[in-house]
C-alpha cells in the first residue's frame, strides 16, 4: 500500500465536518501522538524499559491512529502523504549532505 492509497481508505472514513476541518485533524494528531508518548512512558515507568510484544502491538495501534490524522489533515490542506514523505525525505537528505542534521531550525 502507498501513502495514497492509505489516505484515499483513510479520508473515505473521516465523519467530521467542515467546519472543524484542520482543527479536528490537527487536535486529533497530537492526541494520538501523545497515547504513543504515554504508552512508550509506562514501559520505562513500569517494565524497565523492556518493551514486549504486547507494548509493541498497542504503539502500533497508536501509530495508526497517529497515520489516520495525519491523512486527514493533508487531505484538508489539499495535498497528499506521498508529497509530504518525499519532500521530507529530500529536506532530510539535503541535511544529511552538508552535515546539519544535528542543530535546530527550519532552515538549516
Amino acid at each position: 500500500m502507498t501513502f495514497n492509497e492509505y489516505q484515499t481508505d483513510a479520508v473515505s472514513t473521516a465523519i467530521y465536518g467542515k467546519g472543524i476541518k484542520l482543527m479536528y485533524p490537527a487536535l486529533g494528531l497530537c492526541g494520538e501522538a501523545g497515547e504513543v508518548a504515554n504508552k512508550i512512558k509506562k514501559i520505562f515507568r513500569d517494565q524497565g524499559g523492556a518493551v514486549t510484544t504486547e507494548n509493541v502491538e498497542k504503539i502500533e495501534d497508536e501509530m495508526g491512529d497517529v497515520l489516520w490524522y495525519l491523512a486527514a489533515l493533508a487531505h484538508d490542506l489539499g495535498t497528499s502523504l506521498d508529497y509530504v514523505a518525499n519532500k521530507n525525505i529530500k529536506k532530510l537528505n539535503s541535511r544529511k549532505l552538508r552535515g546539519t542534521i544535528k542543530g535546530d531550525g527550519d532552515t538549516r
